[in-house]
């Protein structure tokens, strides 16, 4: 009975992935990344831009084609010539060997900058999936705090009725139950958004999922920097970088070729009616080198295989900056969110807490509940906009590294 029940899911995960659309199940993360895998837009497009790579490399293997020259001569019929001639160039100086080399080249570049996408995809889905639970969360938390004051406020008014407190504290927990239900408001907007923003990972202007299913709290220790520094070498954007500069080395060898000329070499045959007989025609075809010996297209293909060599170097320092730099942000944004974790939160739960006791019993004041509760929720809201800073830190760091390395 249950052999069949695998299978069955699978087809189904492989049509909501087809079409781009989710399954209505909670959202882990690892199935957002396979939606945006299987229909972003950008990384389809990647894969259209390799698949076309193909082309360029079987084209550029071809040999050129014959021509065929057809020569009549006098319109009599007694008297009329009539030359068939057929011409073959040949390619000398290893111009089909570079030509093909140079798309290989391309195709490689084409390659790596498929992976670089897929990266920054990921990255951006991971991102996206975590703004999604932190705004979970947030909301969970405004509907509590909402819960919270609107029974505040109601004991504050049983209180005014029994002529325990002035009729300005109802005032004020009515206010404060108002402001609440305006950051409510705000919250449920934010999971809007940040719902609308994963889903567009995978093209679906309307999602489907309802929320996300997974853990925010945790932040694990990052791999030490001289390990992370060696995968740089590897990395999606030094592989695009590093393409670039074998196509154009490739390119500038295909110009260099091109200042050999090419030979085209001539058989046919001539039929003179006057004469009565058909001569053999042979003969070769060489362009003279005098002016044009593509010395323009080979300075500018050599400036250019400069030119990418220089943007290498400025990539790997520009991937050794924003690493550190998102070391960085994930270090702090971590250390932030263990000690809100261990120390802040613990403490401002006790306080309102006590604050909620010492208001039932009389010994505070509703003031009092409103900072402590303020005090918790701020606390709160702080801490998961830091476990959500840390996420879409180590999703950078992902980035850089490539889609399977943190």
């Amino acid at each position: 009975m249950y052999k069949f029940v695998l299978p069955l899911w699978l087809a189904a995960w492989s049509a909501y992935a087809q079409a781009g659309i989710e399954p209505p199940a909670p959202l882990t993360l690892p199935a957002a990344l396979a939606l945006a895998d299987s229909a972003n837009a950008d990384l389809a497009a990647a894969r259209h831009e390799l698949s076309a790579e193909d082309g360029v490399v079987q084209q550029a293997g071809l040999l050129p084609n014959p021509s065929l020259t057809v020569e009549r001569v006098d319109t009599r019929r007694d008297t009329r010539e009539t030359t068939v001639q057929l011409s073959q160039p040949l390619e000398l100086g290893g111009k089909r060997s570079a030509r093909v080399q140079a798309a290989q080249r391309g195709r490689e570049g084409a390659a790596a900058a498929l992976v670089q996408r897929r990266a920054e995809v990921r990255s951006e889905t991971t991102a996206a999936w975590f703004a999604v639970l932190a705004a979970q969360e947030q909301l969970r938390l405004a509907q509590k705090a909402s819960e919270l004051a609107q029974r505040a406020a109601a004991a504050t008014g049983r209180r005014v009725v029994a002529g325990k407190v002035s009729p300005v504290e109802e005032t004020r927990a009515q206010v404060a139950a108002s402001t609440v239900k305006l950051d409510l408001i705000r919250a449920q907007s934010a999971l809007v958004t940040a719902r609308a923003r994963l889903a567009s990972m995978w093209g679906n202007p309307a999602p489907v999922f309802e929320k996300v299913a997974g853990e925010i709290e945790a932040l694990p220790e990052l791999a030490p920097l001289p390990a992370q520094r060696a995968l740089l070498a590897q990395a999606p954007a030094m592989q695009v970088a590093r393409s670039e500069v074998e196509r154009r080395q490739a390119l500038a060898k295909v110009e260099l070729s091109r200042r050999v000329p090419d030979v085209s070499v001539n058989i046919g045959s001539k039929r003179s009616e006057e004469l009565g007989r058909t001569q053999a025609v042979f003969g070769i075809s060489v362009p003279l080198p005098l002016f044009d010996r593509n010395q323009g297209a080979v300075l500018e293909t050599a400036r250019r295989a400069d030119k990418a060599r220089d943007e290498l170097t400025a990539t790997a320092s520009r991937l050794e900056a924003e690493l550190a730099q998102a070391r960085e942000e994930y270090a702090a944004s971590r250390a932030q969110a263990l000690a809100l974790r261990s120390e802040i939160l613990p403490g401002a739960q006790s306080a309102y807490d006590a604050a909620i006791t010492g208001f039932d019993y009389g010994k505070f004041g509703f003031l009092d509940v409103l900072d402590a509760q303020r005090t918790l929720l701020q606390a709160q809201s702080h801490y998961l906009t830091t476990l959500a800073d840390a996420h879409r830190a180590q999703a950078a760091i992902a980035r850089i590294l490539g889609a399977d390395h943190e």
